[in-house]
């Protein structure tokens, strides 16, 4: 019998993979923060468990603190959900489009994986979060499908495995690629995986922070641009899939002060980010996005008072958005290791050799 190995890997990885800046590849749309992750938006933490065992088992879980795990793990931030295509799951959502509230965690697993994820954080709720009364949770739990390399229909994510991905929740540099929930997936029919990215706006546009990540499972090869290039067209070995059959996931965190219907507007922006890539939003892709702000909870018992950033301050936010989102997308695709997995299937890593001589044929790596 194969031994399980089952890795609650920290945010920050103990062997940083290649990124896209490493690799020259230029950016739009301002300056990432520090890590250039979701983490560079304060409070906010992200952790995985990566499960891998024998030659089938290829997946995980990822989970996104807002407020990290202490005691206002659990306080609501303004949030709003967008699909841009919902052949996907994503819990929870009813509710913050009613109330416009995030309240804890959001992970982000397989398809097969959403329920006993989500019942896990209810459960980790009532033990840990719950101050009092009755426990009371709806928990954000989405998906994307990676049946190609892993045995999805064996059920293998336990409770224990969310409960390891939000405990090993940190600050800091975020482990991207095949790890978490990402372990399995493939993005243009290379690896993919998770990816993160941010923006930090000028002090002029008020200095906040935009950060993204993204579960990235989705895309045909012909579709793949980077850098505003079609590099997909030119590298064609190793084809995965003849129709479109993945999905992608994309969290958006800030510190800006949002009203819910302004934070929703940057969950849409996602898509913009997503396009530039390459993706069509194809029918059988489950492209579902998830924005929160940390700025203020909303909580009172009377009238409370909120700030709002007027919506002519938008754009810079907006830009932010689609030049994260991007370039997490991207992130995860370099960041991702070749992998074989179910039934002896080998999904490859995108080459980094080759994709630096097509940038530099086209006089676009970074100077």
């Amino acid at each position: 019998m194969p031994i399980l190995m089952v890795l609650a890997i920290l945010a920050a990885s103990p062997e940083a993979a290649l990124r896209g800046r490493d690799l020259g590849i230029p950016f739009d749309f301002g300056r990432p923060g520090p890590n250039n992750a979701i983490t560079d938006v304060p409070g906010v933490q992200v952790g995985h468990a990566t499960i891998i065992e024998g030659e089938a088992i290829r997946t995980g879980v990822t989970a996104v603190l807002p407020r990290g795990n202490g005691d206002d793990a659990m306080r609501p931030c303004f949030s709003g959900v967008f699909s841009l295509n919902g052949n996907g799951e994503m819990t929870g959502t009813a509710w913050i489009e009613e109330s416009g509230m995030l309240e804890g965690p959001v992970l982000i697993t397989n398809t097969s994986s959403v329920g006993v994820v989500r019942d896990a954080v209810v459960g980790y709720a009532a033990r840990k979060w719950q101050k009092f009364g009755d426990p009371w949770s709806l928990p954000v739990v989405a998906e994307t499908w990676d049946g190609r390399l892993n045995d999805i229909g064996g059920m293998h994510v336990k409770p224990h495995h969310a409960v390891a991905a939000i405990e090993s929740a940190a600050s800091g540099p975020v482990a991207e690629g095949n790890v978490g929930g990402g372990t399995g997936m493939v993005a243009f029919e290379f690896k993919g995986g998770i990816g993160t990215s941010s923006r930090v706006l000028t002090e002029a546009d008020g200095g906040y922070t935009i950060g993204v990540l993204v579960q990235a499972n989705f895309g045909l090869r012909h579709q793949l641009r980077v850098a505003g290039l079609p590099v997909g067209q030119e590298l064609r070995d190793n084809l995965v899939y003849s129709k479109e059959t993945g999905s992608i996931i994309i969290v958006v965190a800030t510190n800006a002060p949002l009203l819910p219907h302004q934070v929703k507007r940057l969950a849409r922006r996602a898509a913009l980010g997503l396009a530039r890539t390459g993706s069509v939003a194809g029918n059988g892709s489950g492209d579902l996005f998830i924005a929160f702000s940390t700025a203020s909870t909303g909580e009172g018992k009377g009238p409370v008072t909120v700030s709002m950033l007027p919506n002519d301050m938008a754009g810079p936010l907006f830009e932010a958005t689609v030049g994260a989102t991007e370039e997490a997308i991207v992130n995860a695709l370099v960041a991702a290791r070749t992998m074989t997995g179910k039934e002896g299937r080998t999904v490859h890593a995108i080459p980094h050799d080759r994709l630096r001589e097509i940038l530099e044929r086209h006089g676009r790596l970074a100077k």
